[in-house]
């Protein structure tokens, strides 16, 4: 599925094909918290690299999360230098791999079945984790990937 996507002031736009469409994982980390903003959380999807096509990319910033070594993190926070809106994520860990933040996301998305709810040892004390039926909750990351998710719901789009 092609998804497209935009910052708040129109200033970069991009699109990518992803496979795993549905926004259903909110992490509620301080890096996603703090950068991505939202109900305490952010959504992020997962996308072919080779496919990202970005318009506007000189206004495209790099963030770097300092690890506790002082060290920089792997993943690397794309936003948009003039309105501050984050794009997408790009680990080189995981290089095949782009993970637009939803909330950048301008093509309607499928709405999920169910909620993974990760990291949430880290949220913030005013944050509400939902609770109940088709809520998940780990403390940290859970051991299935995006692609895991998606897959045995069948949900895998080609």
């Amino acid at each position: 599925m092609r998804l497209e996507g935009s910052c708040h002031c129109g200033a970069v736009r991009f699109s990518v094909e992803s496979h795993t469409p549905y926004p259903y994982m909110r992490c509620y980390c301080s890096v996603c918290r703090k950068t991505a903003g939202g109900g305490g959380y952010a959504i992020n999807i997962m996308g072919d690299t080779e496919s990202l096509r970005v318009e506007g990319d000189d206004a495209v910033g790099v963030y770097r999360v300092r690890q506790d070594d002082g060290s920089p993190g792997h993943a690397r926070r794309h936003f948009c230098t003039r309105c501050g809106s984050a794009l997408w994520v790009h680990d080189p860990r995981w290089g095949q791999w782009v993970y637009p933040f939803a909330s950048a996301v301008d093509t309607p998305l499928p709405r999920a079945p169910e909620h993974v709810n990760l990291m949430v040892e880290f949220a913030a004390s005013w944050a509400q984790v939902p609770e109940g039926a088709g809520e998940t909750t780990f403390p940290e990351w859970p051991e299935h990937s995006i692609e895991d998710w998606h897959r045995k719901r069948g949900l895998w789009r080609e």
